[in-house]
């Protein structure tokens, strides 16, 4: 998963912080005064909501608000058998809901939900959690997690997502097991372009949103394997007017972050391109951003392998062996430039992720045509198109031609 740039704030003290009252059953956090609007738009703005046709951005959060009780009940009381998974925040437990009331429902029946629990003990804290609630639960995109609710009692904070039964990008392109097969060329074009497509939603309205956290360990899949952003804990509004850029402490992962916000702080809508092109790397050969088991030299993917990005010879050497030589050889050239492209030095010199969705979707098509010219070329013609043309007879001294009239 990568290594910490730096230690994050320790967690607020969340009985310091909390409202005095719990608040309705849908939350509306004007009395938290520690959560920031979302980018508002100092423009004319759109009213209440943003709309874009593959996504909204809600004014405030429309989210439920758990009691700790109903999310012991919904996951067995944390029972161990129930985790899913454990990151920097703490421990995510698997849990069951009613669809239509989201109330705590028995094991094994209504909707499966993730249930993400602080630890006490965590570092990233009531910040992050801020954080999370204030973006995700106001961003409604279908490569983006869906944020269901939140519980907030005492030292207790808890976030409830919709569950993704395919768990992360990281596991699959690394881990071995029967649990993981190898992804084929062509699901790793579509989690790639949907993760795009997340990312370019992100970064394409007036309230520009860095995500400033883009590995494979935060792109979820379901189970058709759409991908899906998740963890919004890092995530930052863009900057306004005429800046480039904002300035903020370094934070994020080793290997993924951009190199001009690492030397100085400075976050660009771009920083967040270059941290696509990491992973977009790690698809195409299958190693990690950052291994100190791989030979000296050779620890950072981009610094071993960016040489080989550009060379149609050597593209080969770079590509995942687990893919077994079957993927479009033109397409990976593509895909590769686009990766040399995304890694510029220079922020202003790597395309904009809207120009990464149109490209990816330029090669995926291009794979739509190979498929259809190749079924197209092992049918056999149709009665139709054979009518006038001289059809193959069978007589006593070979093959003969009659012609065919009706």
């Amino acid at each position: 998963m990568g290594n910490c740039l730096v230690s994050r704030v320790k967690s607020l003290s969340p009985s310091n912080t909390r409202p005095s009252s719990p608040g309705p059953s849908t939350s509306n956090f004007s009395n938290m005064s520690t959560i920031s609007t979302l980018g508002r738009s100092t423009g004319s703005g759109t009213g209440i909501d943003d709309f874009t046709p593959e996504g909204r951005i809600l004014d405030t959060p429309n989210l439920r608000k758990f009691t700790f009780s109903e999310l012991r009940s919904a996951t067995k009381n944390f029972k161990p058998e129930t985790v899913l998974g454990e990151g920097g925040f703490g421990k995510v437990f698997k849990g069951w809901v009613d669809e239509k009331t989201l109330n705590p429902a028995k094991s094994g029946l209504g909707m499966v939900v993730a249930v993400k629990k602080l630890n006490p003990e965590s570092v990233q804290g009531l910040e992050e959690w801020q954080s999370e609630v204030n973006f995700l639960g106001r961003l409604s995109h279908p490569n983006l997690v869906k944020l269901l609710g939140y519980c907030w009692e005492d030292r207790d904070l808890l976030l409830v997502y919709e569950f993704m039964a395919k768990g992360s990008l990281e596991n699959h392109l690394f881990r071995r097991g029967g649990a993981f097969e190898p992804l084929s060329w062509s699901l790793r074009l579509k989690i790639a372009l949907g993760a795009a497509r997340g990312l370019a939603f992100l970064h394409k309205s007036d309230r520009q949103i860095i995500y400033r956290d883009f590995k494979a360990s935060n792109i979820l899949l379901d189970s058709n394997y759409n991908p899906k952003l998740s963890d919004f804990g890092l995530a930052k509004n863009g900057p306004t007017g005429e800046d480039s850029h904002v300035t903020t402490r370094v934070v994020g992962t080793n290997g993924y972050a951009a190199p001009e916000y690492v030397a100085t702080g400075h976050l660009y809508v771009k920083s967040d391109v270059y941290g696509f092109g990491v992973v977009l790397l790690e698809m195409l050969s299958g190693q990690r951003a950052l291994d100190t088991n791989r030979p000296s030299g050779q620890h950072s993917l981009v610094d071993w392998v960016k040489p080989l990005l550009a060379d149609r010879k050597k593209l080969a050497r770079l590509m995942d062996p687990r893919l077994e030589g079957r993927y479009p050889s033109k397409g990976a050239l593509q895909a590769s430039q686009l990766t040399l492209r995304c890694l510029a030095s220079e922020p202003k010199n790597r395309p904009s992720m809207k120009e990464v969705v149109e490209t990816l979707e330029q090669i995926e098509a291009m794979k739509s045509r190979a498929r259809q010219s190749r079924e197209s070329a092992s049918q056999p013609p149709s009665r139709s198109r054979a009518r006038g043309l001289p059809m193959p007879r069978h007589g006593a001294r070979g093959v003969h031609y009659s012609l065919k009239v009706r």
